[in-house]
């Protein structure tokens, strides 16, 4: 284990639902694949957000209540100005609480499938179960400011309702990416299927934006930075839920030995909203034979993301019709 400290962090936010904190990048490190740097001075608080997810015509959108940091309750154990030994420091100096931290981490994202699939091992990416290894996580989670919590949750509607409308903006998407269209194949096809929809002049007037915004904390200025809102691939909304409970779990059976308080760390319950909304959004659509549809890339390591959602999809609303699609050469072949 090597002395350093972070000199960043990073934070997702499924708009607007809040995932992973965790470290980006270390200074000094060692081939040690963890260094926490922890205070448990600052939590975020509850948040209630009206979410312009837009499944009705432009003029009216409809708005889904949810929850940033469901059902944390907020406990001011600690004075923001005492001196703390930071936890680093704990581990450096007591290896073995440090490798049994790690090896009770790995029982855990085994038996509640905190799991990708290993690229080196053949059908990882296509068959259930075969070559699957941990996803990667920090072994705890990191403190964060909740002044910058705060900014982030309130940011979400606004970024969820400028990508809404610039969506609408035909000419403006085509002008924008002109260049980038020269040079790019993905963003070339995806802008030639755009001009075909404008020629035939179809509009749809129920739209859904699942998005997350990433953010990383400059070590610097302290201030939050975006560094990219996803809006075609929105993933680990399925995995981000199981490091919150990992990070529980472990402080509840080391909390004496880190002096860290499980109670602090904030409910993750993006996997549930990206569900609610994905059935709200099906219901909205008023047909019976409509389906869900997840397109994903062959030989998907990430699969068991994706399974997570579909899987909580089916169960808490089985009157949807689900399916998933693999992309191969532009071509989308049916295989569930």
């Amino acid at each position: 284990m090597g002395n350093g400290s972070s000199s960043c962090l990073t934070l997702s936010v499924p708009n607007p639902y809040i995932t992973t904190i965790s470290p980006c990048k270390s200074k000094s490190l060692s081939s040690s694949t963890f260094i926490p740097t922890i205070s448990t001075n600052i939590i975020p608080q509850n948040f209630l957000l009206k979410i312009p997810i837009t499944m009705s015509n432009h003029s009216s959108p409809s708005n889904l209540t949810v929850k940033c940091g469901v059902g944390v309750e907020i406990k001011e154990t600690q004075d923001e100005n005492t001196s703390k030994k930071p936890i680093f420091e704990t581990l450096n100096s007591n290896p073995d609480l440090l490798q049994k931290l790690i090896y009770d981490a790995l029982v855990w994202t085994s038996l509640h499938g905190l799991v990708v699939g290993h690229k080196s091992v053949q059908k990882s990416g296509t068959v259930p179960g075969v070559g699957m290894v941990h996803a990667p996580f920090a072994l705890l989670p990191m403190s964060f400011p909740k002044s910058h919590w705060e900014q982030a949750c309130e940011l979400a509607p606004v970024f969820n309702e400028l990508v809404d409308r610039v969506s609408l903006d035909g000419k403006f998407l085509q002008d924008s990416l002109s260049r980038t269209k020269k040079v790019d194949a993905f963003t070339s096809r995806l802008l030639d299927i755009h001009s075909k929809m404008l020629e035939l002049n179809k509009k749809d007037e129920i739209r859904l934006g699942l998005h997350r915004s990433d953010y990383m904390l400059d070590a610097q200025t302290k201030e939050l930075l975006q560094i990219e809102l996803n809006t075609i691939s929105s993933s680990f909304a399925g995995l981000s839920c199981l490091v919150s409970d990992l990070h529980r779990n472990l402080l509840n059976h080391y909390e004496g030995l880190l002096g860290l308080d499980s109670k602090r760390v904030p409910a993750n319950g993006s996997v549930n909203q990206f569900a609610e909304a994905l059935a709200l959004a099906w219901k909205e659509y008023n047909n019976p034979r409509a389906v869900v549809v997840i397109v994903a890339q062959p030989e998907e390591t990430n699969m068991y993301d994706q399974h997570w959602l579909s899987f909580v999809l089916k169960e808490k609303y089985p009157f949807t019709v689900l399916m998933i699609f693999y992309v191969l050469n532009a071509m989308i072949t049916l295989i569930i």
